[in-house]
């Protein structure tokens, strides 16, 4: 093992995350989200924390040594952050972020301050490194949020697994300095350190492509299930959410509400004014529902005027409540822009037992909402 030249591994990992991130560059493109960015970023502060401390090596004695030194651990500290980040962007927020910052910002601050003396730097710098790498290790799992478990056990496992080398290394050089006097000495502890370092940079790229990837089919079936005019669902997200939350109810036995709304003389508004405020009359729509309903609540345009709000944990009075909350919403909006001003007739049904199916709830809503048109629109009617 110490037959390893040590000096080429870590040109090699040097070669390897330049190229990485290149190929990143290239494979992404322009177009991606802020997590997939910082993903990048982090490889690149890496790729540029290897050249640093490579280089800092053929300057030894020299004062350039501790500069270039301090450089590379700021940058391998801006670049466990960038990954944190990118883990958060992904994933929501992650523990322990506060402590990230500490650590980046004495890790670099403690080493430069500790240069002459080789011991204490070294052992504090390793323990420093670590500690960042084992909070991004637990960002990656950690609380658990919707998310593909396999590359986020990946990313876990390639930082933990570093920060156990960086660790062994911190022990090495800290309490056998004579065992390991230069960064790339041929000790068997730092050279599976630089090898586990290699193979977690590879593994820890294709982490990252298949986080890029789930997140992009993601973002396809999200449009997909997203009506373009309004924002809400459209009828195939519907279809593919709303049956999740009435078989919810009924395992339960928990109250739930449908409401069916229809815009009153759409049409009229299409044929006099024109489709383009007609469009507008829908975004105004979607706007009132998305900004009156719960975070539980599921909201819709299931047709070409006519939209679906399904209520859970809601019985008749709170139901009653909310689409009067909507009525009067979408009222004060007409008065401001009266070109867009409508009204609409809606129709409740409360589930029940004879509810079998989503499909047999909805018949009923519908039902009550054609009885309310019938009777001279404008208003709500429950479904029997």
């Amino acid at each position: 093992m110490e037959k390893l030249n040590v000096l080429t591994i870590l040109v090699l990992t040097a070669l390897n995350l330049s190229t990485v991130s290149v190929a990143l560059l290239l494979i992404m493109g322009k177009g991606i989200s802020r997590a997939a960015r910082l993903a990048q970023f982090s490889l690149l502060s890496q790729t540029l924390g290897w050249v640093a401390i490579i280089s800092s090596g053929f300057v030894f004695g020299h004062w350039l040594d501790p500069v270039l030194s301090t450089a590379a651990m700021v940058l391998a500290s801006v670049a466990n952050y960038l990954m944190f980040l990118a883990l958060q962007a992904w994933l929501g927020p992650r523990p322990n972020q506060r402590a990230l910052i500490a650590l980046m910002v004495l890790m670099p601050l403690g080493y430069a301050l500790s240069f002459e003396h080789y011991s204490l730097r070294v052992g504090y710098a390793n323990l420093m490194f670590a500690l960042q790498l084992t909070i991004v290790a637990q960002a990656a799992l950690g609380p658990r949020q919707p998310g593909g478990l396999r590359w986020r056990a990946l990313v876990c496992l390639c930082y933990a697994a570093v920060a156990c080398a960086s660790l062994a290394r911190g022990v090495l050089g800290a309490f056998y300095p004579e065992l390991y006097p230069t960064f790339d000495a041929p000790h068997i502890v730092n050279v599976l350190a630089q090898l586990t370092a290699n193979m977690a940079l590879v593994l820890t790229t294709v982490a990252v492509l298949v986080a890029w990837r789930e997140e992009a089919e993601g973002q396809l079936r999200e449009q997909a299930f997203t009506d373009n005019i309004t924002g809400l669902l459209n009828r195939h997200g519907w279809d593919d959410r709303a049956p999740a939350l009435f078989d919810q109810a009924r395992r339960h036995n928990t109250p739930l509400a449908l409401i069916l709304l229809d815009l009153d003389h759409f049409k009229r508004v299409n044929d006099t004014q024109g489709h383009e405020v007609g469009d507008q009359v829908l975004r105004l729509v979607g706007k009132v529902l998305q900004s009156n309903r719960r975070s539980s609540d599921l909201a819709a345009r299931i047709g070409g005027e006519e939209f679906a709000l399904l209520l859970p944990q809601t019985d008749k009075r709170a139901a009653l409540h909310v689409e009067q909350r909507l009525r009067l919403a979408l009222l004060e909006e007409g008065i401001q822009q009266p070109t867009l001003r409508v009204g609409y007739s809606a129709g409740l049904a409360l589930l029940q037992a004879g509810d079998r199916k989503l499909t047999d709830f909805m018949v009923r809503a519908d039902a009550a909402l054609y009885q309310a048109k019938a009777q001279g629109r404008g208003r709500l009617l429950q479904a029997d």
